[in-house]
């Protein structure tokens, strides 16, 4: 492997800009390549970027002996069949969340990197802040008690565009996959575990795609989560972990530079990580290591639990009985 990792871009939308944007603050990554439908997209990305080699389809990228991972950027639907078509080429591959449309996608993805013994990771770029090692580390030392209510808010308000894609049922679009996926592995990282119950309340607007929803899950009597997502209306974006003798607030959680522990009869204590740009980067980082190290997935969120948040995704959505068209 050469001196950096070699990334290949597949999709070059506006995560992928935000992704390449995040690279230049990895010492240990550059782009290589970039992949688009239209070549003369790729062509004005890569020049922005100064990738190496910028491809008019996805096949070609695959097929670069030089790409040794590749990002998924593509919309939701489309995550399988190009992480499957990078894993049959012999790449690794980082997806964009979600990982997947729903469980049975994310079993073949897993499958198919575990057969062919590559990298593979959810992009959850929230788990690899230095603001969740500190809330990471502050659950090991027990500085709240017993955790017993896990809430997380991920909600915006933008216009109602059908063809696009949070309100496109054919591009799997909704709040619940594109923002509440957020709040579900952010209960997971805390609980280690998916809920034994959960009761919900959703509105499904007009495109048949969830707008609001309000999530309980009980994981045990005294371990409990309430997650709400949104298109159709703003929210805090804050996430609190309680316990017996305290909690810990999160702004921003899904991309944090903070927290915040607060006990009882003590001070206050903030703890700041500013970063550089968005931090995108943190991910790539921990890509790069694992590749490195030779690791097919990444012990701060292996593939076990993707699969498990994929299974509860789906839970939920069958409660409401909402699936996507082009589901069988």
């Amino acid at each position: 492997m050469s001196d950096k990792i070699r990334w290949g871009l597949i999709g070059l939308g506006l995560i992928s800009r935000k992704f390449a944007n995040g690279l230049a603050f990895a010492p240990d990554a550059e782009i290589y390549a970039v992949a688009s439908r239209s070549q003369d997209k790729a062509d004005a990305f890569g020049a922005e970027y100064g990738a190496s080699k910028c491809y008019g389809s996805y096949e070609e990228l695959a097929r670069d002996p030089n790409v040794d991972v590749a990002y998924i950027g593509t919309p939701n639907n489309y995550h399988l069949p190009h992480t499957l078509l990078c894993l049959d080429a012999g790449k690794h591959v980082l997806c964009e969340k979600p990982f997947a449309v729903n469980a049975k996608e994310a079993q073949i993805m897993v499958a198919r990197a575990r057969e062919k013994n590559l990298f593979l990771m959810d992009a959850f770029w929230t788990r690899y802040f230095p603001a969740m090692f500190k809330l990471r580390e502050l659950l090991a030392e027990n500085a709240i008690g017993d955790v017993m209510l896990v809430t997380a808010d991920f909600g915006g308000r933008g216009p109602v565009i059908p063809e696009r894609r949070h309100f496109n049922p054919d591009l799997a679009g909704g709040a619940l996959l594109d923002v509440g996926s957020y709040c579900l592995q952010f209960a997971s990282m805390i609980y280690g575990a998916q809920p034994a119950d959960i009761v919900s309340q959703v509105a499904i607007g007009e495109t048949g795609v969830d707008e609001l929803s309000v999530l309980v899950f009980k994981y045990s009597d005294y371990e409990m989560a309430t997650l709400t997502s949104a298109l159709r209306l703003g929210t805090p974006h804050e996430a609190r972990v309680m316990g017996s003798d305290g909690y810990i607030a999160i702004p921003d959680f899904w991309h944090p530079s903070e927290l915040t522990l607060v006990r009882p009869g003590r001070e206050a204590q903030t703890f700041s990580f500013p970063y550089d740009g968005e931090g995108f980067h943190f991910e790539a980082i921990e890509v790069g290591r694992c590749i490195r190290a030779g690791l097919t997935e990444s012990p701060i969120y292996p593939l076990d639990e993707t699969l498990a948040i994929m299974e509860t995704l789906d839970r939920i959505r069958a409660d409401w009985g909402m699936r996507y068209p082009f589901e069988d």
